[in-house]
């Protein structure tokens, strides 16, 4: 005997699907812009995105009456752009405020590739 889908997991799956089609690589790391004079830039964003779902069964003789929702959302915001010219690789960070451990990590990555740069240019390991 096959088991029918529960109504609620019919909401969750329709809601996360739209949610995936907002959210893939090509948010968080965008599409490459090549600028006149061979300069590539890369927007970096960060996505934050939630999402909440609840149901309930009501007591009658009926199998089909449920009563249910959801609902979801989704922040996109620009932390850095990755700039390319020639050989040279730079990283403009946007100024946000590091409120929390996930985003003084984001603000410190540039500071880590310019070091690692630096010591691949001069030959040292740091």
């Amino acid at each position: 005997m096959s088991q029918q889908q529960h109504p609620v997991s019919e909401f969750t799956d329709s809601a996360l699907s739209g949610l995936r089609s907002l959210v893939d690589v090509n948010t968080v790391i965008g599409d490459p812009i090549t600028a006149a004079d061979g300069t590539v830039i890369i927007p970096v964003s960060k996505v934050a995105f939630g999402y909440a779902s609840g149901g309930s069964d009501w007591p009658t003789s009926r199998p089909d009456v449920f009563g249910g929702g959801t609902g979801g959302g989704v922040t996109i915001s620009p932390v850095a752009f990755l700039v390319l010219r020639g050989s040279d690789v730079e990283i403009l960070s946007m100024p946000q405020p590091a409120d929390n451990t996930a985003d003084r990590i984001v603000n410190a990555v540039p500071g880590i590739i310019d070091k690692v740069l630096k010591s691949k240019k001069n030959g040292e390991k740091e």
